[in-house]
């Protein structure tokens, strides 16, 4: 295991509408972070992610990348946090 993270991100662009959340989960869940994502009312997407560093770099490359096929990101603003251990698995908020 390497080292834990824990990273805050706004996720501008086309990211509502796009099922951005439930991608951003499934590929959360499959490369083994934990945290949640959500639709806020300015047109972005929030999210929390933690784990091994390198897994939770992964889920960021998918975002900057676009996430779903109809999503686009054009910008992401990243706070790195202390790692928590908070979350059992990842989850969509509304």
């Amino acid at each position: 295991m390497g080292e834990k993270t824990r990273v805050h991100a706004i996720i501008e662009g086309r990211v509502q509408g796009v099922c951005f959340r439930m991608a951003t989960q499934k590929t959360a869940e499959r490369i083994g972070v934990t945290g949640w994502v959500r639709n806020k009312s300015d047109g972005t997407v929030e999210a929390i992610f933690e784990g091994d560093q390198d897994a939770v770099e992964s889920v960021l490359d998918w975002c900057r990348r676009g996430g779903p096929p109809s999503g686009r990101v054009d910008d992401m603003k990243l706070t790195r946090q202390d790692y928590q251990a908070q979350f059992p698995g990842f989850n969509i908020r509304y």
